[in-house]
């Protein structure tokens, strides 16, 4: 994987219409919280819901957040990120 951008989030503040407007265009965000993870349509998916998963409790984008080829991840959870070996 080649990362082209890394943004520090305790400096650079993501809020809903900020995370919104980045992510909307992606073909597929893929959420993880604990050991959930859901993959949503942002084309076909309630707007407010992707945001609720993707907003942390401060109003701030969840970390870690990238983007990868074909989505959006966004939280964590290891056997998600083992899958990709």
């Amino acid at each position: 994987m080649v990362i082209k951008i890394v943004v520090d989030a305790r400096k650079d503040r993501f809020d809903a219409g900020s995370a919104w407007e980045m992510i909307q265009h992606s073909p597929a965000i893929v959420t993880a919280k604990g050991k959930k993870v859901q993959v949503w349509n942002p084309a076909l998916d309630d707007r407010e819901k992707i945001l609720k998963q993707v907003m942390g409790p401060s109003g701030n984008l969840r970390a870690p957040a990238f983007q990868t080829k074909d989505c959006f991840v966004i939280g964590f959870n290891a056997d998600y990120y083992d899958s990709w070996k």
